[in-house]
């Protein structure tokens, strides 16, 4: 007799999605910082701040901490800190060049507002699906 337990075990899952995406530019930009420095990885993450609630952040990691989910996108390794996987959820990680600055920029389509100065987001978590 076949269990539930036994049911769920056997029944195909479905590939989980990617939490972030990079474009090639990221991916360059990505690259080109990781050069200069002698930390293996680049932690995403959020954090409370600003005047629309949340900031995004990226900090050099020595290791992995144990519940960061690890994103390999065209060749290039990141880790997503786990307490910001549900607020990151389909972001596509993109670089924005100008004569005075180049900074990574994220298209996040959980962020509900941002302050003027585009510097913290307004972002709500997806949806888990069940």
């Amino acid at each position: 007799m076949m269990t539930t337990t036994d049911t769920l075990s056997t029944r195909p899952r479905r590939p989980r999605p990617q939490v972030v995406s990079l474009t090639e530019a990221a991916a360059d930009r990505v690259r080109a910082v990781m050069a200069k420095t002698d930390k293996p990885y680049l932690r995403v993450g959020v954090k409370n701040g600003g005047c629309a609630g949340m900031e995004y952040v990226m900090a050099y990691a020595d290791a992995p901490d144990p519940l960061d989910e690890i994103v390999e996108d065209k060749g290039v390794k990141i880790l997503v800190a786990s307490n910001a996987i549900l607020f990151l959820l389909g972001s596509v990680v993109d670089v924005e060049a100008t004569k005075l600055h180049t900074r990574f920029v994220f298209n996040n389509p959980n962020e509900t507002d941002a302050c003027g100065c585009g510097e913290s987001v307004t972002i709500v978590p997806a949806a888990q699906d069940n």
